[in-house]
């Protein structure tokens, strides 16, 4: 087995070698400049040619319009996935015998179901909004680096493949270490799979790091002459500070991930009993772990920042404290990472102090919804479909905040570490708020991108549902964690708490599992249709932003656009994919 692991290894790394001096061998790499259409640098006076069409264009596109919806397009086919395993772990607890699906298979969902959500999912879905818009916001013509962007994409769809091979190849049993990896176990279980999950994530987290570099690079330089620091848009901030904090904390979680590797096929003891020890896993792994929560949310908390105030009829109150709290929150998330292991019997007087940090980060999250209130305060307030996500994404992360500050609590957090309790906490905070604001949004700017507009009433029934659905299932998390009921149990017939109850509670969580399945499903039926056939926005202004003075610089890239496309006598139906 050892010489077979060895031996894949070696293949692999010729295999890179060989892309690397076949990249390398590319002319022109510097070349490339972003133009819509054929034409000529006016800086660099080099020709550019029409985009390519069909599948070649998705192949070899850098434009960053193009790859936005590529990420976006990955992103969804991999929130499909973990929906699916969902579901699958939440009918299996609808009564407390284990009747439906193995213990060990159970485990291979949960691992899959987390890693999906966190690494897979949330932060290229982010990346697909940010490659799309950020250029258009700061005046850019596209990314600092359009070829690396585009390489960054790329890396991400092996990198599934290779995270969830134990359900594709027969021969070699899904990985069951849980999402947090945690040693010894992670080292002990002799599945193949479980290597190539680590690799599957360490590929991942070099493409993240590659896509935090350039959007840094191209908020540092690429902003036009009428962009400064003092009137950057929210979003662009939120997305700086989220880049920030990846190149800190990815480049750490690659390195832990080489270091289980090392022990799992070379006999290294990083995280051994007789070596370095468990804990230091925990210590590596959530000094990445709680700034990814804030990788996750802060640019959440941009799109909320930047929608909401268009549908309130009024500029963002206090735009100058949500950035102070946007780089504050930045900064303190390296400091609280140990509230994920008071009762691991760390000192008690690190401890303490952990538990200060992780209640002083609620301070600036606070600052934020407070002006979020304030700037809907007497406005002209419009219940569209993404102010309604808006909304929703501020009362969904009110709950997560304020579990959480229970959780920051040590003895709170004694009693109730490892129960359902946390499960619902970050889930109202991950799934409540950050796919409610990429849900905002979509909604927001997909006139913009599709030249289209969607079926506004599935737009709501979405939005009910999805309200409705999160908090049936979250808050009996909350409740069953307050019974006692462990998180990551297959079964539950347990003396820790009345079994009738927890059932109750479980059958009420999947009944909201249901819903938020039904809601996601009627979603994506209205994106494909109104894409493929909805009725045509009738000008640039789509939400009426002119009257009230919001409209941002991508609406007026969109309205420049449809204005080249007609005066070059195109039909608009080809231009919004382009």
């Amino acid at each position: 087995m050892a010489t077979t692991q060895v031996l894949l290894t070696v293949v692999m790394g010729v295999f890179l070698v060989l892309v690397a001096a076949w990249l390398a061998r590319m002319e022109k790499w510097s070349s490339y400049s972003p133009l819509g259409s054929g034409g000529a640098s006016s800086e660099t006076g080099t020709a550019h040619q029409e985009k390519p069409f069909g599948i070649v264009r998705w192949l070899t596109t850098v434009d960053h319009k193009d790859i936005g919806i590529l990420y976006g397009v990955y992103s969804v086919a991999i929130f499909g996935w973990a929906g699916f395993t969902v579901l699958i772990m939440r009918f299996e607890l609808l009564t407390p015998a284990q009747d439906l699906i193995s213990a060990s298979f159970y485990n291979a969902l949960m691992t899959s179901h987390g890693l999906s959500m966190l690494i897979l999912f949330g932060t290229p879905i982010l990346a697909a909004f940010s490659n799309y818009f950020i250029p258009l916001l700061i005046g850019a013509d596209d990314m600092a680096f359009p070829r690396i962007n585009a390489i960054a994409f790329w890396l991400l769809p092996p990198s599934a493949l290779l995270v969830y091979a134990g359900f594709f190849i027969p021969a070699i049993p899904a990985s069951q270490t849980s999402w947090t990896m945690y040693a010894p176990l992670s080292i002990q279980m002799p599945s193949p799979a479980v290597d190539l999950m680590l690799l599957g994530l360490h590929l991942s987290g070099i493409s993240v790091t590659m896509g935090a570099i350039n959007f840094i690079a191209t908020i540092f330089t690429e902003r036009g002459e009428n962009v400064s620091w003092a009137n950057l848009d929210i979003f662009s901030w939120t997305v700086l500070v989220q880049s920030g904090l990846i190149l800190f904390a990815f480049p750490l979680l690659g390195s832990a991930l080489i270091m289980l590797l090392l022990d799992r096929n070379f006999g290294t003891m990083f995280f051994t009993v007789d070596g370095g020890g468990p804990i230091l896993w925990q210590h590596l792994f959530w000094f990445w772990g709680h700034p990814e929560v804030y990788i996750l949310i802060l640019p959440a908390m941009g799109f909320v920042s930047l929608i909401m105030p268009r549908f309130s009829g009024r500029q963002l109150f206090g735009f100058k404290y949500v950035v102070y709290s946007t780089l504050a929150i930045g900064v303190l998330s390296f400091g609280v990472w140990a509230h994920h292991m008071f009762a691991s019997g760390i000192d008690p007087r690190l401890r303490a102090s952990f538990m200060a940090v992780s209640l002083a980060i609620a301070i600036p999250t606070a600052v934020k919804t407070f002006n979020w209130i304030t700037t809907m305060w007497n406005g002209r307030i419009r219940l569209t479909t993404p102010m309604l996500f808006c909304i929703g994404f501020v009362s969904n992360l009110i709950i997560g905040g304020v579990t959480g500050v229970f959780l920051a609590s040590i003895p709170v957090d004694l009693i109730l570490h490892d129960t359902y309790y946390v499960v619902g906490h970050f889930h109202y905070f991950l799934m409540g708020g950050t796919v409610f604001a990429v849900f905002a949004a979509i909604y927001y700017w997909f006139p913009l991108v599709s030249g289209r507009m969607y079926q506004q009433t599935l737009a709501k029934w979405h939005f009910w549902l999805s309200m409705l659905g999160v908090n049936i299932t979250f808050f009996a998390m909350l409740l069953m964690g307050y019974l006692g009921m462990p998180r990551r149990y297959a079964s539950y017939n347990l003396t820790v708490g009345p079994v009738d109850v927890l059932t109750a509670l479980h059958q009420a969580a999947t009944l909201g599992a249901v819903i938020i399945t039904v809601a996601q499903l009627i979603w994506f039926y209205n994106m494909v249709t109104s894409w493929l056939e909805g009725p045509r926005v009738p000008d640039a202004d789509p939400w009426n932003l002119k009257e009230d003075g919001l409209r941002t610089a991508e609406w007026a890239w969109f309205e420049q656009k449809r204005e080249t496309a007609l005066a070059d006598g195109g039909e608009e139906s080809d231009e919004y994919c382009k």
